[in-house]
């Protein structure tokens, strides 16, 4: 497992992080004891930043990971959670809210800080809220040592641009933007480094495009996204190999993204990723795949509200 610094926090993060939201059967109906001997084995193998969320199955994989890694020494992995969002519709990012918010994250994680909060998918609300409201109640929870650092976390990249035109930030948490399908993160990496931010990129499967199982009903992508993903898996089976491996060793190879999470409730499932980061990355594959994508290279779909949605990151 290779480590990166993670901006200005100074911490040196596995180029593979957890991504608990599984744990919150999002994806499938899990076993809670699969769930933590996932964790466990994540971390036996070096991963050492967990994520998770109020959010995930509505507070059910905060409350599967607390009991994971109430079994794990905290001085073995950095924890981050998010605040803001609880329910498909249901967002709230007052001051007061995000406060009490973090306060019953720590009580089912089972621990007494937080490494790093993100405000949770902040395009859903206008950012006057977000800057009024939420940002305050960052600081108070770091002079409190609930947490040791914060950021923001959305689809739009320019919730990143917004959120750092107003305030400094210690880190930022961006999905579905460093894959196969999708490099646009790429974009605002001058600026994230500029400022050293540090970067956590999440679903380099694009949140299922890129995998084998049926795509899931509420996947926003468009029809032509998902032809071109889906011809690309195709591609990969005919191969012999699996698209999983190539998107995941794509994601992690790129030094200037230091981490990349991923989401399993499977203990094989977490330990063949981990594997996937140590071997060479099939670069005729690669070639291959890239160019059935191209087509559709940096299409995305819209994520909450219009300000955020309209293109400023040049």
């Amino acid at each position: 497992m290779k480590y990166r610094k993670l901006g200005k926090t100074g911490l040196e993060v596995s180029s593979l992080s957890f991504g608990a939201s599984s744990l919150g059967s999002v994806f499938r109906e899990t076993d809670d004891a699969e769930s933590i001997r996932t964790v466990h084995t994540a971390v036996d193998m070096g991963i050492n930043l967990i994520d998770v969320s109020p959010y995930y199955g509505l507070t059910k994989a905060e409350t599967v990971l607390g009991k994971a890694i109430s079994e794990i020494d905290r001085d073995r992995f950095f924890l981050t959670t998010k605040a803001g969002r609880y329910g498909a519709d249901q967002f709230d990012f007052s001051e007061q809210r995000i406060v009490s918010s973090v306060d019953e994250s720590l009580q089912r994680l089972q621990t007494d800080y937080i490494d790093i909060l993100f405000l949770h998918d902040i395009e859903f609300v206008p950012f006057e809220q977000v800057a009024e409201g939420a940002f305050a109640a960052l600081d108070k929870l770091k002079q409190q040592g609930k947490i040791r650092f914060s950021g923001v976390s959305g689809l739009p990249l320019t919730v990143f641009e917004k959120s750092l035109a107003y305030t400094e930030l210690d880190a930022v948490l961006s999905y579905c933007h460093y894959a196969l399908n999708d490099s646009s993160l790429l974009e605002v990496l001058p600026l994230l480094e500029q400022k050293q931010v540090g970067l956590v990129s999440a679903s380099p499967l694009s949140m299922g495009l890129l995998g084998h199982r049926p795509l899931a009903d509420w996947h926003p992508a468009g029809e032509e996204l998902r032809a071109a993903c889906k011809k690309a898996v195709e591609h990969c089976t005919a191969k012999g190999e699996d698209i999983a491996k190539l998107a995941v060793q794509f994601a992690t190879a790129n030094e200037r993204i230091p981490t990349t999470l991923v989401s399993t409730a499977n203990p094989d499932n977490i330990r063949k990723n981990i594997e996937w980061t140590d071997e060479p990355l099939d670069q005729e594959l690669l070639a291959e795949v890239l160019a059935i994508l191209a087509p559709v290279h940096n299409h995305s779909w819209v994520s909450g509200q219009e300000e955020y949605n309209t293109k400023i990151i040049v």
